[in-house]
């Protein structure tokens, strides 16, 4: 099982605070550090000191780590048009030496998107933004040919494209598609994705909107095994009940809640929890680290619950 440390900016944090997380879980061997992708604080949380912008924050830890790889989980397709994001990524790809991985959804946020004058389309026209960024995106990246890559939606028009730059991986940076959508999100994920993300899904949902992927995968003729599954998950992890108690306050979650939802208490306990997403097919998985200041949350995790699933 792979293990990726996931936060959340926009609650509040500044770039040094997530470069010393995204550090942090690069020392500690991390697969892999992604940030949400959001504009405006939710909860009772007051966003101080304000938001941070994803790809901007991206291209920096691409020069400020080594070896981790980076992403979002997910980039929101109703904040930037496809061909800019897609020189966007590339470039961060080629800072990074080949790191970075696309995480791509519809957007749901309606209330940041009003806060900072973003339209925000019915539902049913962000799908459709969603599935044309989807092809325009990867038709970019993988376009060999003489500049001349051109698509007409009914969202989108690109006419005699480059299609430059080129990431630096190849065909692509892995594209990651998630969701809880029992026809559409499946649908979109056999045809564009590396990897199917189930969003703070319990493990047996989880499971079985695996098999509704694998489903879609073989409609299309594509063999599932082609697919990485993954789980996002709250952690909150202590070496005793007074630890754990401590971090789940930090956090705004009740001890009882956060057993429940997420996978939180002593190491054996958040262990434990874990092998429920991946005995229902999650390979790897994005531990929801809330508190960015508490990095010894993340040593203990990588010291005591990651051997426990690698073994």
């Amino acid at each position: 099982m792979d293990f990726r440390i996931f936060t959340e900016p926009q609650q509040g944090a500044t770039y040094d605070q997530i470069l010393a997380v995204a550090r942090c879980a690069e020392e500690e061997g991390f697969d892999a550090f992604f940030r949400s992708d959001h504009y405006l604080a939710m909860g009772s949380s007051s966003g101080l000191p304000g938001p941070t912008d994803a790809w901007i924050t991206l291209a920096g830890l691409a020069r400020d780590t080594s070896t981790i790889r980076l992403g979002t989980l997910v980039t929101s397709a109703t904040f930037r048009s496809p061909g800019p994001l897609a020189i966007s990524v590339a470039q961060v790809d080629a800072m990074s030496g080949g790191r970075v991985e696309l995480g791509l959804g519809a957007g749901w946020f309606e209330q940041e998107h009003a806060a900072y004058g973003i339209a925000f389309p019915p539902l049913g026209e962000r799908f459709e933004r969603l599935e044309e960024q989807l092809a325009i995106i990867t038709g970019l990246w993988e376009h060999e040919g003489d500049g001349s890559f051109g698509f007409e939606g009914k969202h989108y028009l690109l006419a005699n494209s480059p299609a430059l730059p080129k990431p630096l991986q190849q065909p692509r940076p892995p594209v990651i598609v998630g969701g809880g959508g029992p026809t559409r999100t499946p649908r979109l994920a056999a045809t564009y994705a590396n990897e199917f993300n189930t969003p703070f899904l319990q493990p047996e949902v989880a499971a079985v909107q695996f098999g509704r992927v694998k489903a879609a995968c073989e409609v299309i003729g594509r063999d599932p095994a082609t697919m990485k599954f993954s789980s996002a998950v709250m952690v909150c992890c202590g070496e005793n009940e007074a630890e754990i108690a401590r971090r789940a306050a930090a956090i705004g979650w009740s001890v009882t809640d956060a057993r429940t939802y997420g996978a939180a208490g002593t190491p054996h306990e958040v262990a434990e929890r874990l092998r429920l997403w991946r005995d229902a097919g999650a390979s790897r998985v994005y531990l929801q680290v809330l508190d960015v200041d508490d990095l010894d949350h993340l040593r203990l995790i990588a010291r005591e619950v990651v051997p426990q699933l690698s073994a």
